[in-house]
């Protein structure tokens, strides 16, 4: 089974005042490589999407042998980089689709392991924090690959989580859930909790 991860990485990081939360220090990386680098240790077949131009997110990706691809319609929200990922995955014949928010620094390399090893390649799997509340990364089957490549708007796969089946596994704490958006979140996260 070859699931394909997609890091969708082509938004504006508007809530961060003027950061862009993806070029973050993380374990003395941007957040963006480190995250990539996780992605590479359970998969071959990665992709970013990024804004046009790539600019500095495009940069702190060099060497790594993930796919880089420009979303020109990155303003329209979450849906146009799962429609490119999509897209990309049908062309690779890969088996399934997992989108790896790039935003969210406590998932391990074992979590996605482990959120692999739970897929049954029929339904779509998503990880939830420990209490049972849904996050990410989520997992979609081959099947469903169509739908996402028609997606629109920033509402991202949100239709397709509620209307479908979907198998929850539970990850340690928070980690599914904890994504950084704001300097505040960035900085309660940074002083440890």
């Amino acid at each position: 089974m070859a699931v394909a991860v997609l890091l969708p990485a082509a938004g504006a990081s508007r809530r961060m005042r003027g950061r862009d939360k993806l070029l973050e220090v993380v374990r003395g990386r941007a957040l963006l490589r480190e995250r990539a680098e996780v992605a590479l240790s359970v998969s071959a077949d990665v992709l970013v999407t990024l804004p046009p131009g790539g600019g500095q997110r495009a940069a702190v990706l060099e060497g790594l042998p993930v796919a880089r691809l420009n979303v020109p319609d990155a303003a329209e929200g979450m849906a146009a980089s799962l429609r490119a990922g999509a897209e990309w995955v049908q062309a690779r014949g890969a088996s399934a689709l997992m989108v790896l928010l790039p935003d969210m620094p406590d998932l391990t390399a074992g979590n996605l392991k482990t959120v692999l090893q739970a897929f049954d390649e029929k339904t779509i799997l998503r990880a939830t924090s420990e209490d049972g509340r849904p996050g990410h990364p989520v997992i979609f089957p081959t099947a469903l690959l169509p739908e996402l490549a028609i997606l629109s708007g920033d509402e991202g796969a949100r239709a397709l989580l509620r209307d479908r089946p979907v198998t929850l596994l539970p990850l340690p704490g928070e980690r599914a859930i904890t994504d950084l958006d704001t300097p505040e979140a960035w900085a309660a996260w940074r002083a440890g909790g």
